[in-house]
């Protein structure tokens, strides 16, 4: 049995290496929360909610997701007694969408039962793999020599698949030019919904590169154009910011809207659904990975878990911290080795949190403990 005793809420801001681009902007550097919860025996978990500053990837924010804590989400849990992690999607239902900052509290709950289970996480939920392979995600860049320079750059340090963000203008002379200088490389592209449904005739043409997939092309909320399109071109359509729910995965599927569908921890509200949407496209043998927030090494850790699952077969989104970070949160720091990326052994997540680099880098701090 856990019983919730406190919640601590730590709002950080690090700085990137080098900008992220996207069809949707530049970061330089990335807010998100991070969660610690203690149950009454003094145990700890740490969970992170992937809002980003701005509302551009789904309607969430940082700002947002912390009155939502502090105010719903948190206060539904304090003095809770659960049994398993698999409970806290039932308790959160009075509260909508908000996945989240839900899911920031179910990760740190995870890490919390494997903490005191004395297992690590990705065999608690029956995982498979003691090793991931990784790819990684290229923003846009200013010049072809850039992108050949880092695609060069990560080829040499094991990452298995290219992930390379395009928006219109940005897309078809690009991919080709990548393309004959690196025929054989396992390249897909990611649009973050800069095109609309009249745009099939433009985006036929990627069928000529051997792409893994086109991730997310039109709008982030639909899964009915996405069909049409998928009707339309023989590159793999895959879904991202579409699939909120395992409702949603399951509509998409059954639409014919992709073959390929992109889970992320915080998108679809924590572990507990990115476990039923596994299981569901292994049962309709619909293609899935694991994708990445811009994530400090707690929530990396998370998904590195999540990606231990069987039906995980295409490199996921999990870059060593080095990629993103000068520093990492968590000790040691996730690290390509071999050409992967080693699963831990500790308990729950497996790694150790920097507490002293966290207080380095936090912007505001709450705690809230229960009244027994």
């Amino acid at each position: 049995m856990i019983t919730i005793q406190s919640v601590e809420l730590y709002r950080i801001s690090m700085e990137l290496k080098a900008p992220f681009v996207t069809a949707n902007g530049a970061y330089v550097d990335r807010e998100t929360i991070l969660i610690e919860i203690t149950d009454s025996e003094g145990n700890s978990g740490w969970g992170e909610c992937v809002a980003f500053a701005t509302p551009w990837y789904t309607e969430e924010t940082v700002q947002g997701a912390w009155h939502i804590l502090q105010s719903f989400l948190i206060p539904t849990l304090l003095g809770v007694s659960l049994q398993h992690p698999k409970e806290i999607p039932a308790i959160f239902s009075n509260v909508k969408r908000n996945q989240m900052a839900k899911a920031g509290l179910e990760m740190a709950i995870w890490d919390l039962y494997g903490q005191i289970a004395g297992q690590p996480l990705h065999q608690l939920i029956g995982g498979v793999r003691e090793e991931l392979k990784v790819g990684v995600a290229i923003g846009l860049q200013s010049t072809l020599d850039d992108y050949y320079r880092l695609i060069d750059q990560y080829t040499a340090d094991g990452y298995e698949r290219m992930k390379i963000k395009i928006k219109p203008g940005h897309d078809i002379t690009l991919i080709e030019d990548l393309r004959s200088r690196y025929p054989k490389l396992p390249l897909m592209v990611d649009a973050n919904s800069a095109y609309g449904l009249n745009d099939i005739t433009h985006l036929q043409q990627l069928d000529d590169y051997n792409l893994m997939m086109i991730e997310q092309p039109l709008a982030a909320d639909d899964i009915i154009d996405h069909a049409k399109l998928q009707a339309n071109m023989k590159t793999p359509i895959c879904l991202d910011e579409s699939i909120i729910t395992y409702d949603d995965a399951r509509k998409a599927i059954e639409l014919g809207s992709c073959q390929v569908i992109n889970v992320k921890l915080g998108r679809v509200g924590g572990m507990t659904e990115a476990i039923r949407i596994h299981d569901l496209c292994k049962e309709h043998d619909i293609a899935i990975w694991c994708g990445g927030m811009l994530e400090s090494g707690i929530g990396r850790a998370h998904n590195m878990a999540l990606a231990s699952l069987s039906h995980f077969t295409i490199p996921g989104d999990i870059s060593a911290s080095a990629r993103y970070w000068h520093k990492d949160v968590i000790l040691p720091e996730v690290k390509i080795e071999q050409g992967g990326v080693l699963l831990p052994f500790g308990a729950g997540i497996g790694f150790e949190v920097n507490r002293e680099y966290i207080e380095q880098l936090t912007l505001e701090r709450l705690k809230f403990n229960h009244s027994r």
